[in-house]
């Protein structure tokens, strides 16, 4: 008898520490799917990124990085961060590995930076400790100019492309949305810069256009990928009530905002002068009424064969997960998932094993991994 309790107890310790015992089910057009806490009690989380030894990286808004173990196990904070700004929509952000980083352990950054007179959205590159436990010779390679008083629209997702150059996506900081229009300056734009700072070879040199600046008139892109065909890049971009737009933001075009968007003020004005006009470009495809995308993913995973190519976009406002299917640059149709979660998806990202990990925003946030359900 002594035995069969033990035994019990065992089992019981066993599945506080699965995170099968979180598991709920959800329709989807691809059958069923499973949603596990892989972790929680985060504050906020941010980005994700995986290591190659299975591990994540995931940061927290107000200004901390953790490892997670596979097991779900949360580390300590990783020291070394930078200070940031943590209030409003600021703090710390994205989180993405060099492409190299099995030789030199390099991880970059983006933060709302405190600065005089302000802040604004600044990238760093550290290298991440043999041990994990701290981001060592850590270095701005980028700050966006000019400097804002305000705790709105960072942006900011990181994303390398097939160059090895690093896309930064940054905000118009909301109380300067006309300047998403002027290519002197970083507001409302995708940049694309080397790793260790500058502009990066191939950029429009436009006259009148800052070095650093691939495309102008966008809002506020909390969502980038690759496309994994194509390696296009993809963004996704918070709009006011209604706009909010898939973009695939190209060397040197304008993408309108905030002279056309189909959107209005959260007044109920209208914004700009409609929603096209001649030498600005359409989104693939927008959201009317908002569902606050930040994160996307495309799916190149064995999971689900029939979702190969799909573009996951996470919503706040919205609390779900949108499926795009994608035919080259078109996008062919959208399904809404897990929409009884009720949770704010910050970010989504495919794992190594093939399964989608999402970021729930909230003051205890979750990790979570979406798989298929077992039959």
């Amino acid at each position: 008898m002594r035995r069969f309790y033990c035994f019990a107890a065992l089992l019981f310790v066993a599945s506080l520490a699965s995170p099968a015992v979180a598991q709920q089910r959800y329709p989807s057009s691809a059958g069923e799917l499973a949603v596990e806490t892989v972790a929680s009690g985060l504050e906020n989380p941010w980005g994700l990124a995986f290591l190659p030894d299975g591990r994540m990286l995931v940061t927290e808004r107000p200004g901390r990085m953790r490892l997670v173990g596979s097991d779900g196990k949360l580390s300590g904070p990783i020291s070394g961060v930078p200070n940031v700004v943590a209030r409003g929509q600021g703090g710390l952000l994205d989180v993405v590995l060099d492409p190299n980083f099995t030789q030199n352990r390099n991880i970059y950054l983006s933060f709302a930076e405190p600065r005089a007179n302000g802040n604004g959205t600044s990238v760093a590159r550290a290298r991440l400790s043999a041990n994990g436990t701290a981001l060592e010779s850590l270095t701005v390679i980028f700050r966006q100019m000019p400097t804002i008083a305000s705790n709105m629209h960072f942006g900011s997702r990181l994303v390398f492309d097939r160059t090895g150059a690093l896309f930064v996506t940054v905000g118009d900081r909301y109380s300067q949305r006309d300047q998403a229009q002027n290519p002197e300056n970083h507001l409302g734009k995708v940049l694309r810069i080397k790793p260790e700072g500058g502009a990066a070879d191939g950029n429009p040199k436009k006259p009148g256009w800052a070095p650093e600046i691939w495309s102008i008139g966008h809002r506020n892109v909390q969502g980038a990928a690759l496309h994994p065909q194509t390696g296009q890049l993809w963004t996704a971009e918070h709009g006011a009530r209604g706009g909010d737009e898939i973009n695939t933001p190209k060397a040197g075009l304008n993408y309108g905002w905030p002279v056309i968007t189909y959107g209005i003020d959260y007044s109920g004005v209208k914004i700009g002068e409609g929603t096209s006009k001649p030498g600005m470009e359409q989104p693939l495809f927008y959201w009317d009424p908002s569902i606050a995308p930040s994160g996307a993913a495309f799916y190149t995973g064995d999971k689900w064969p029939a979702w190969k190519n799909s573009l996951f976009v996470g919503a706040l406002a919205g609390q779900l997960l949108a499926r795009l299917s994608t035919d080259g640059e078109k996008v062919t149709g959208e399904e809404r998932l897990l929409t009884t979660l009720g949770e704010r998806i910050r970010d989504v990202r495919q794992g190594p094993d093939g399964f989608l990990y999402l970021l729930t925003d909230g003051s205890s946030g979750k990790l979570l991994r979406v798989r298929p359900a077992a039959r």
